[in-house]
């Protein structure tokens, strides 16, 4: 497998900016969070419940409170959901503008690697 940030040749300048806009965007954190079956599971009950902590959605799978809370951190880390600590309590909800922007700034970018592509084949 290669490494999408190891250095490739440049054909041209143009490529070699989208090239390096698209290594920004491809966010292997946010990609690997939405990888995992239980962290999907995780997405669709924050979205089903609200604002949740760990013990209001264990009640709800099957897994142990650890596993939800340490698939919670992940999410969190790749920036799908957010946690707010309340006394001894913390709890997430799905961060939906943040990962629409990330959704966006990933389309934009490929939408540029299109009209790219499109206006070399046309020249």
């Amino acid at each position: 497998m290669s490494d999408i940030n190891a250095p490739a040749p440049d054909c041209c300048p143009i490529r070699a900016e989208a090239a390096r806009r698209l290594s920004d965007i491809f966010d292997a954190d946010f990609f690997r969070a939405l990888c995992e079956p239980v962290r999907l599971q995780l997405i669709v009950n924050l979205v089903r419940m609200g604002r949740s902590d760990v013990t209001g959605l264990a009640a709800v799978m099957p897994q142990d409170r650890s596993v939800i809370s340490r698939h919670l951190k992940m999410l969190e880390r790749a920036g799908i959901a957010s946690s707010e600590q309340q006394g001894r309590h913390v709890f997430y909800q799905v961060d939906g503008h943040a990962t629409v922007s990330h959704f966006e700034a990933i389309l934009t970018e490929l939408r540029g690697m299109v009209a790219l592509e499109e206006a070399e084949a046309n020249s």
